[in-house]
């Protein structure tokens, strides 16, 4: 299963107990299902565990049951569950609920006198999400979306969102419109409100897990890029050496410039630190570096003398 769906299914075991707050679910859930209009409400969804959660939200919320559950329409080749409400009488008493009387058409608004109760609000979120949302595996990439085709509830929604100390994106995405977070942080405070704490967890394990790989291969890179360093300079020095002992021969050369050729050519593999500490009497780094930089611009001279 997808990290989408696991989060779905951990929302969907939070107990259906206040009914202000299964009220405030289900507007949520209603504003970004697939159909909610004067004429039908229609749910699809594939999450088995939602399958089980719908009949319970709308016993408490409205006293009500469906009229086709997906016991009679499951589509067996794409998996998708279907739940209908056509019946009028069950449509004006939930419509009635959420505030629209007196029109055969549904305003599709965000009624903020359903969300008056703290508690209201999250559970809306959690509607939301189970209706219209998804979240990306976070082994992967940090993106969370809210779609509804419904303009002015994604607005408002948004100022919801911001109400709440959330800071998310909007976009327009074929016909639909999108509340959306990329931050790693956002979503994991996001999956904590709605009530699914182990998800935000998972995401927060991710992070650490693909920080920490990150850190290492950066380290790695850098270990890289000193060893080849190293090696540059190991093998320009190594060849300097070569030239002057092939022409003038090291002993020609002063004795500490002799005794850092022999050393550097014994031991081409070694850092300038490491060479400095095996030198005798030990030298320091920057002692060890004009000695060898002197004998790379001696085999210059060398090969200018000889051109």
């Amino acid at each position: 299963m997808s990290f989408s769906y696991d989060t779905k299914a951990e929302l969907c075991r939070e107990p259906v107990n206040r009914k202000c707050c299964a009220l405030a679910e289900s507007y949520g859930l209603l504003l970004y299902c697939n159909t909610f209009s004067a004429k039908e409400i229609r749910i699809i969804t594939e999450n088995r565990e939602l399958v089980q959660r719908l009949p319970k939200l709308f016993k408490r919320a409205f006293n009500t049951t469906f009229d086709l559950v997906p016991h009679d329409m499951v589509n067996e080749k794409t998996g998708k569950l279907t739940f209908v409400i056509h019946n009028a009488e069950k449509l004006q008493s939930i419509f009635e609920t959420f505030g629209f009387t007196g029109s055969k058409m549904l305003a599709h608004h965000v009624n903020l006198g359903v969300l008056e109760d703290e508690c209201c609000r999250p559970s809306f979120l959690r509607g939301v999400f189970l209706g219209g949302g998804s979240v990306t595996d976070p082994a992967k990439r940090y993106h969370l979306e809210l779609v509804t085709d419904h303009f002015n509830v994604s607005r408002e929604t948004y100022s919801l969102l911001l109400e709440m100390g959330f800071e998310p994106k909007e976009a327009a995405r074929k016909g639909n419109f999108v509340n959306y977070f990329k931050q790693s942080a956002a979503i994991e405070d996001f999956l904590t409100t709605i009530g699914a704490p182990l998800s935000a967890m998972e995401l927060m394990s991710q992070k650490v897990e693909k920080d920490m790989r990150n850190s290492i291969n950066r380290k790695v890179n850098c270990d890289t890029a000193n060893v080849s360093k190293i090696v540059d300079a190991a093998f320009l020095q190594i060849d300097a050496i070569d030239k002057i002992a092939e022409s003038t021969g090291l002993a020609s050369l002063p004795d500490k410039l002799r005794e850092t050729a022999i050393l550097r050519m014994e031991n081409p593999e070694l850092s300038l630190t490491e060479l400095a500490v095996l030198s005798t009497p030990p030298l320091t780094k920057s002692c060890l570096n004009h000695r060898l930089r002197k004998l790379v611009e001696l085999a210059g001279k060398i090969q200018q003398a000889q051109a």
